[in-house]
């Protein structure tokens, strides 16, 4: 698993959002990686809405690449990612767009996740969109067409690979409309497996413990998600 911490495209909170979740996820036999990605405005960067993206198609491959050496299966690599590590995961699920090639071997393996975990996800860049986030990565007037690309929502289609989706209907960072918005496009684009979670109380902090009433459920629910679709290896199971 790739997970992607989240920041508002300006930090990333590695701690709550990333290495936690690895180990929860090491308790039940998955591998897990969590990505440091640069930021849009990282001094080395190009092209500043491409960084976070380009380094996520990167580390996928790598994965692959790998994959071997792990002892993990290349088949079976999903993404996580929470608030704007969400919408990483869902533009490297989404987006056509290749630019996370080096000129190496790693190029000759693809960065599509097989599934995709997102808690309290910025899915759109739209009417619902988290403005921090937009303008962190897109800027404050962004075009049109950088609105729409990175909207992932608009981005699905029948290939794209399936979503668990956990967000708090009281989450005032991040409208749980996010979610909604890309299982909506998942259902309607035909996709199976997905499954959606909205619960009443978390706010914009749902983290792997701690959650208030039935939003502490989530981890186990995910789990099963996982294991009762054959996400994980046989081994595990």
């Amino acid at each position: 698993m790739l997970i992607v911490p989240g920041g508002g495209y300006v930090r990333l909170a590695h701690l709550v959002s990333g290495w936690q979740l690895a180990k929860w996820f090491n308790t039940f036999g998955v591998t897990a990686f969590v990505l440091s990605h640069r930021f849009p405005v990282s001094p080395d960067v190009i092209v500043s809405y491409q960084a976070p993206l380009q380094d996520a198609q990167r580390a996928m491959r790598l994965i692959r690449l790998h994959a071997f050496e792990y002892g993990i299966d290349p088949d079976r690599v999903g993404a996580m990612g929470s608030s704007a590590g969400g919408h990483v995961a869902a533009c490297l699920s989404t987006l056509e767009e290749d630019w996370g090639q080096a000129g190496d071997e790693a190029d000759g393996f693809g960065f599509r996740p097989d599934f995709t975990l997102l808690v309290s996800p910025v899915i759109t860049m739209g009417a619902h969109a988290h403005q921090g986030s937009r303008e962190s990565l897109l800027g404050s007037h962004p075009k049109q067409e950088l609105i729409e690309l990175f909207s992932c929502e608009r981005q699905v289609t029948s290939d794209t690979p399936p979503a668990f989706l956990v967000h708090a209907d009281n989450d005032n960072a991040v409208s749980s409309m996010n979610s909604i918005l890309y299982y909506t496009a998942l259902k309607e684009q035909g996709v199976k497996k997905n499954s959606l979670h909205i619960f009443p109380e978390g706010g914009h902090s749902i983290s792997l413990r701690n959650n208030p009433g039935s939003t502490r459920s989530w981890p186990s629910l995910a789990e099963e998600w996982l294991r009762g679709n054959g996400f994980l290896n046989r081994s595990t199971e």
